[in-house]
C-alpha cells in the first residue's frame, strides 16, 4: 500500500478562504476513488493532509485529474512551501510521526 503525506505552509492566513475552497471540492473527488483512509488538519497557515492507497496508480489518478489537479495549477498562488511524500506503509502513521517523516519530502517553494 502506498501513504501519501502532504503538507502546505500558506503564503499567510488569508490564503485560507482560497485553500478551503479548493480542499472541499478535492474531499469530494476523494470520495469517488478507491483510497482506503484519509486524514486531514491544519491550523492558521501550516496544514496536512495523509491518504493510503492500495497502489501507486490509484494515488496517480487521483492526484493528476479534478479537483486535485486544478488545486495543484494554483498552488504556487496561495502556498510559500508544499512538502510531500510516498512511501509503502499498511496504515496512515500518527500526525507526530508524519510530520517528521515528511522532514524527507520533496519540497516546493514558493516566493
Amino acid at each position: 500500500m502506498i501513504c501519501s503525506i502532504t503538507s502546505i505552509e500558506l503564503k499567510g492566513p488569508l490564503k485560507f478562504f482560497a485553500l478551503s475552497a479548493r480542499a472541499l471540492k478535492i474531499v469530494q473527488q476523494l470520495k469517488g476513488t478507491k483510497h482506503l483512509d484519509y486524514k486531514s488538519r491544519g491550523f492558521w497557515t501550516k496544514h496536512y493532509t495523509m491518504s493510503l492507497w492500495e497502489n501507486e496508480e490509484d494515488l496517480k489518478n487521483f492526484a493528476k485529474s479534478g479537483a486535485h489537479l486544478e488545486a495543484m495549477k494554483i498552488s504556487k498562488d496561495i502556498a510559500k512551501e508544499i512538502r510531500i511524500l510516498s512511501l509503502e506503509r499498511d496504515k496512515l502513521p500518527s500526525w507526530d510521526e508524519a510530520k517528521k517523516l515528511l522532514e524527507n519530502g520533496k519540497i516546493y517553494s514558493y516566493s
